[in-house]
């Protein structure tokens, strides 16, 4: 034979793969964007395809980070709840914290980093970026004094708008200001506050994260991050990620998408689920300290109160219990409402033993040394009635 048998009816093997790919136009629009679980695509011609490829002219070519329809959607959505120009979604948290890293330093480099840091980014801080030939140095991000001193010549400032897990908040106003002035880039995890309570980059913050599994997603499914920032900071992302991997799969773009869509109204509920229990907490005898913004013993009260918009402060909160560690975890397993969990920002409100946990990369003397204590539980107040975690909270101290 020297060509295909036009006449021939294909094989069942062939039927099976093709057959399926000849579907008629859809001429309504979906009320929900559609999965385009592709790892692929098809072209008319090697010129098309190289062209894709080159980005010379739109379309998608391969998953890893080419682009996807779905993915492109809630990368839209994030851009626009965040004020910024675009955004780059990632597979976790972590990969945008290191995929940010790795873009803006290189061997020889130095970064300036808050010494208030979520245990994740602090091991790769201290652990994965001096590998790299990167130095970083920890300042008070409250220390104006020393975060300028320490800016000139830093390959870029990293912080969070809401510390984990002692939710302190960050003048990002001042921060992005003297940053500004050094000639520095930026970087924000947002995470904490979400989109609905603060946008850093209105700020004059250059690239604002986020562990999208958290408050964005909001149902503890998926596990994804995202970066907001110009649309040039975006392509140096995209090209990045292409060699390096860890962009967002399209499933998950999909669970992300059903996620934000009732962000406003889950915050709105945890924030203030999260209010009255730091309220019931601060007057309780176990308890020697509460960590929330909300307060107004917290330092930083009236800076979040004029950062954080709506007048919430935010579904998360700590507090110590004052006999310590023991203490601590008998009151987390005494609990029968909410749940002992890694994660946050969930419709399920979680606690956990950050010393133990979260932050088991810090080692002790650093730990204590950055306040958080061996008696310190963590709380992400999820959307439950605020009668019954009260309640439940309440029992947990004689359980």
């Amino acid at each position: 034979m020297t060509g295909v048998d036009r006449d021939r009816p294909p094989g069942f093997s062939t039927r099976a793969v093709h057959a399926g790919q000849r579907g008629g136009p859809v001429h309504q629009t979906p009320s929900s964007v559609p999965i385009y679980q592709t790892s692929t695509w098809r072209f008319a011609s090697g010129e098309e395809f190289a062209d894709v490829l080159a980005g010379t002219v739109p379309g998608y070519a391969y998953g890893r980070g080419y682009g996807n329809p779905t993915v492109d959607a809630f990368e839209a959505v994030v851009a626009s709840l965040e004020g910024t120009e675009a955004a780059y979604a990632f597979s976790s948290g972590m990969s945008a914290v290191h995929g940010v890293s790795v873009l803006l330093a290189a061997a020889g480099d130095r970064v300036v980093a808050s010494r208030e840091l979520y245990g994740g980014t602090y091991s790769l801080f201290r652990s994965v970026l001096p590998r790299y030939g990167i130095s970083v140095e920890e300042v008070d991000p409250h220390d104006f004094d020393a975060v300028r001193k320490a800016l000139p010549g830093a390959a870029f400032f990293y912080a969070e708008t809401i510390a984990n897990p002692l939710c302190t908040v960050a003048d990002l106003r001042r921060l992005a200001d003297a940053c500004q002035e050094a000639g520095v880039p930026s970087v924000v995890d947002n995470t904490f506050a979400s989109p609905y309570l603060c946008n850093p980059a209105r700020d004059g913050i250059d690239f604002v994260l986020h562990s999208v599994t958290k408050m964005i997603a909001g149902h503890s499914d998926v596990v994804a991050g995202v970066v907001c920032c110009s649309e040039e900071r975006r392509a140096a992302l995209r090209a990045l990620t292409l060699d390096t991997g860890g962009a967002m799969p399209p499933f998950d773009a999909w669970l992300c998408l059903r996620g934000v869509e009732t962000l406003e109204l889950r915050m709105e509920r945890m924030c203030e689920n999260a209010g009255r229990l730091a309220a019931m907490l601060e007057a309780r005898p176990e308890v020697s300290a509460v960590h929330y913004p909300g307060r107004p013993s917290h330092p930083q009260h009236e800076l979040a109160a004029s950062l954080l918009r709506t007048g919430r402060f935010g579904s998360m909160l700590s507090f110590e219990v004052r006999d310590g560690a023991e203490a601590a975890a008998r009151w987390c397993e005494a609990l029968e409402l909410a749940w002992i969990g890694a994660s946050l920002g969930g419709t399920h409100t979680l606690v956990c033993h950050p010393a133990s946990t979260t932050h088991r990369q810090v080692p002790p003397e650093v730990r204590r040394a950055s306040g958080l204590s061996d008696g310190l539980v963590r709380v992400s107040a999820g959307i439950e009635n605020a009668e019954d975690l009260l309640e439940d909270f309440a029992a947990a101290f004689s359980g």
